[in-house]
């Protein structure tokens, strides 16, 4: 036999059972009874909980620590039910079913990825030494070009001075010159940062335009900041004068005779190594005259001389 429950029966339930939250609360609806004929029974009652929100609804997944497992797979794709909403399919477990993205490559192509940035990498770093380095020789470069020799002529000695008549190689009747010389000149390298290479083109001593007299100055290493007193020989043997020998007179006791001193000096500084190096010329041009009858050195004035 059935008994019917009553409605303060099904409340007096609901009152004693303790709820699941403070939070929640649950609420129950009344339906009627399918069966109207059947007095005897009661109406039937359906507990139906209302939920706050729709997180709370069994049909809306929840994420938990199965939630965080299952986050490792990328899923796409969405179900639509039949009725046009959006719905996804369930496993035994109940939850939805994804389809994962399943990433096609080896981890090969990865590795080369990074070995060909590493390359970059090297490549960059290289190129940034070398423009770097490039930019600092330029500065070292301008910053050493003001450091140029300072030259000053002190003295010429003349030694042996001979004039005459005579014939060429040729054959040609002209007159002659014979000389002997020593130059001395003090050099001033001025740089605080390297030491210069010492060289010069040929010292001519000149006469209307023919080099009576011819030296050079030997190759040497001069360091920084620093003076060298340099000694040139000066020497001529039967220069022939040509059409100049007719205002080269010079008397059995000696006479003056105008002459040029000409010559060009030479000084490289290598300031880092062979890779960085500053050249300066200097071109010396100084007017004299000698007399054939004074054996004392004649002092050549700096105010004479033009250096450029």
């Amino acid at each position: 036999m059935m008994h019917t429950k009553s409605e303060s029966d099904v409340t007096s339930l609901a009152a004693s059972s303790p709820p699941r939250s403070p939070k929640r609360q649950a609420y129950y609806v009344q339906s009627p009874s399918r069966d109207s004929h059947d007095e005897d029974k009661s109406s039937s009652m359906q507990a139906t909980p209302v939920y706050n929100s729709p997180m709370e609804s069994p049909s809306h997944p929840s994420y938990g620590r199965h939630s965080r497992a299952s986050s490792g797979s990328r899923f796409s794709g969405t179900f639509r039910s039949s009725s046009g909403h959006k719905a996804h399919k369930r496993n035994d477990k109940g939850w939805p079913e994804c389809n994962v993205i399943q990433e096609e490559g080896s981890y090969d192509d990865l590795d080369d990825d990074r070995g060909l940035s590493r390359r970059c990498q090297f490549a960059i770093a290289l190129l940034s030494f070398v423009l770097l380095f490039t930019v600092f020789s330029l500065i070292i470069w301008g910053a050493s070009r003001p450091y140029k020799p300072d030259i000053v002529v002190k003295s010429l000695s003349v030694v042996n001075f001979f004039s005459g008549e005579g014939t060429d190689n040729t054959g040609v009747p002209t007159k002659m010159v014979t000389m002997n010389c020593t130059l001395k000149m003090n050099i001033h390298n001025p740089a605080s940062l390297f030491g210069i290479h010492v060289s010069s083109s040929a010292v001519n001593l000149i006469f209307s335009e023919i080099a009576i007299a011819t030296g050079q100055v030997q190759k040497y290493y001069q360091p920084r900041k620093s003076n060298h007193l340099v000694s040139v020989i000066l020497q001529g043997e039967k220069v022939p004068l040509y059409g100049a020998g007719a205002g080269f007179s010079v008397a059995s006791n000696g006479g003056p005779i105008p002459l040029t001193l000409d010559f060009t000096i030479k000084a490289r500084g290598e300031v880092i190594g062979k890779l960085v190096r500053t050249t300066h010329y200097k071109h010396v041009s100084c007017p004299l005259i000698i007399d054939t009858s004074k054996t004392k050195p004649i002092k050549i004035l700096q105010k004479s001389c033009t250096i450029t």
